[in-house]
């Protein structure tokens, strides 16, 4: 048999980012609309090629995090999400994606810019449950990335990035209910976030006022491993059914 020589496949390489935020105490994902060729009109993640094989793909994170949705990444929690290459998910042809999740507090109305013709905050919940559709396989993107963050504010710190420099337990357990979509019974969040020593510690002696009483406010701690966990309650067979009715 002639020895043939081998040649690479083409393949091509994207970072996508998952970036979630609180608005009016409720998960929220950034989408915008692509204004391009394929699945233009469509919304999908922030997201586009490398601008150079030189380019770490850090770095094209973070610029397109500030290209996409004129976004700054300075104060943003940013980490890689996961890799997702399936060979149809792109009708460009080989396309492989590093996504990323970012998480910020109480990010602005965002700016659409390069391919994007517009952007908008969109409630994680109707992202998840296919009322809105995204282009290429974003939506399996995003609910990785809602997932991935569900999951790490059980064993880390994580929660503290939706907040902002100083915050109240309130506002900490307004977190924790937005993420996992759940109710949680007070006296009982506080005694496990007091629980996980170096989670939070007083911001000094400043206090802020909700609901007419003053609330001691925090800042992140030292640790970003929770010890104990805050482990997710697991959902009662009524919020099961209610979803179900819903989705």
């Amino acid at each position: 048999m002639p020895d043939d020589a081998w040649s690479p496949p083409p393949v091509l390489l994207t970072v996508d980012l998952v970036i979630l935020t609180l608005r009016e105490s409720r998960l929220h994902v950034l989408l915008v609309e692509r204004g391009e060729d394929p699945f233009r009109g469509m919304l999908a993640l922030p997201g586009g090629f490398l601008n150079h094989d030189g380019e770490e793909i850090l770095d094209a994170a973070h610029r397109e995090l500030s290209e996409e949705t004129a976004l700054t990444s300075g104060w943003v929690h940013l980490e890689q999400l996961s890799v997702y290459g399936s060979s149809g998910r792109d009708p460009r042809g080989r396309v492989v994606s590093v996504a990323h999740l970012a998480i910020a507090p109480g990010l602005p109305d965002p700016v659409a810019g390069t391919d994007a013709t517009d952007a908008a905050w969109i409630p994680a919940e109707a992202v998840l449950s296919g009322e809105v559709a995204l282009a290429f396989d974003h939506r399996l993107i995003a609910a990785d990335g809602i997932e991935r963050a569900r999951t790490k504010i059980e064993f880390s710190a994580l929660a503290t990035a939706f907040c902002g420099e100083s915050f109240t337990i309130a506002e900490l357990q307004q977190v924790y209910e937005a993420v996992w979509g759940t109710a949680l019974d007070t006296r009982n969040f506080y005694r496990k976030v007091q629980a996980a020593k170096g989670f939070i510690v007083p911001a000094g002696a400043d206090r802020r006022t909700t609901g007419g009483r003053p609330a001691r406010l925090y800042r992140a701690g030292p640790n970003t491993v929770l010890f104990p966990p805050l482990i997710r309650p697991v959902p009662s067979a009524t919020e099961e059914n209610t979803r179900g009715e819903e989705e």
